[in-house]
């Protein structure tokens, strides 16, 4: 780790006053100088979406007067939360990244559409060292505290090993208690999805409107996965990269007559 504090950046999806984010705001105060670059509302299932066809406002604000951080309220996505951070706000580029705690699961198919992780992934991008945190407890009240070791843990590593180049980290804890909880398994993302249902309804004026509704199917029996891990008591870290090609198949689509 430098001589210096470390400049850890916080953000998230569920805006800057969830419970979540307040929790791993507390626990990077230990490890470095904290700012906070959050979205003024709740931001999930924004994927990777980035504001460009609106204004971006940006309001610094205290949330706790009592803490040390710096704290900025942005009115666009998680991602832009995390542009606006490294390209206006910051003297310097972050030594890490950190999004979440998440209130909900970011575990298998469901890290395309986490804004926890869209915030984390853009940084990652910008060679900033970055995990994406998430408690499978999708309530308000969800009890953060049985995870606080282990998000120190890992941020401590990060910053004193770095993260592969290309690759941000995606880390979920089960709803477990402290005393129950087994420990980290490094897993591979689980073959999952979800079977979607829209539940068709009509409003008073007599338009049709819909809520998604659907449910998660896990056809991946292994062992090595991030499901299998959460379902028997342990956090999953999960390595991501961003480069989505798919090099395998680059062979595949040569051999087809293309001109």
């Amino acid at each position: 780790m430098k001589d210096k504090r470390p400049l850890i950046l916080v953000t998230n999806d569920d805006g800057i006053t969830a419970p979540g984010i307040r929790t791993l705001i507390d626990v990077m105060n230990t490890l470095g100088d904290v700012c906070v670059v959050a979205p003024d509302s709740p931001q999930s299932g924004m994927g990777h979406a980035i504001t460009v066809n609106d204004t971006l406002f940006v309001d610094k604000v205290v949330v706790d007067k009592d803490a040390p951080q710096v704290e900025y309220s942005c009115s666009g996505t998680p991602a832009d939360c995390v542009k606006l951070a490294v390209n206006e706000i910051l003297k310097r580029k972050p030594d890490l990244c950190v999004s979440g705690i998440n209130h909900g699961s970011n575990s298998s198919i469901n890290v395309i559409y986490s804004g926890t992780m869209s915030a984390a992934v853009e940084a990652g991008t910008q060679g900033i060292p970055s995990i994406g945190f998430s408690l499978l407890d999708y309530s308000l009240e969800a009890n953060f505290d049985p995870v606080r070791k282990y998000v120190k843990q890992i941020a401590m590593q990060a910053l004193e090993n770095g993260t592969p180049e290309g690759v941000v980290l995606n880390v979920n804890f089960p709803k477990l208690p402290e005393n129950e909880l087994k420990g980290i398994k490094v897993c591979r993302q689980a073959n999952a999805h979800w079977v979607e249902n829209f539940d068709k309804r009509v409003n008073p004026l007599g338009r049709d409107y819909y809520w998604l509704t659907g449910e998660f199917v896990n056809e991946d029996q292994g062992e090595d996965t991030d499901e299998w891990a959460l379902d028997n008591g342990y956090v999953s870290v999960v390595p991501v990269q961003f480069d989505l090609t798919a090099h395998h198949a680059i062979k595949d689509i040569n051999s087809w007559d293309l001109k």
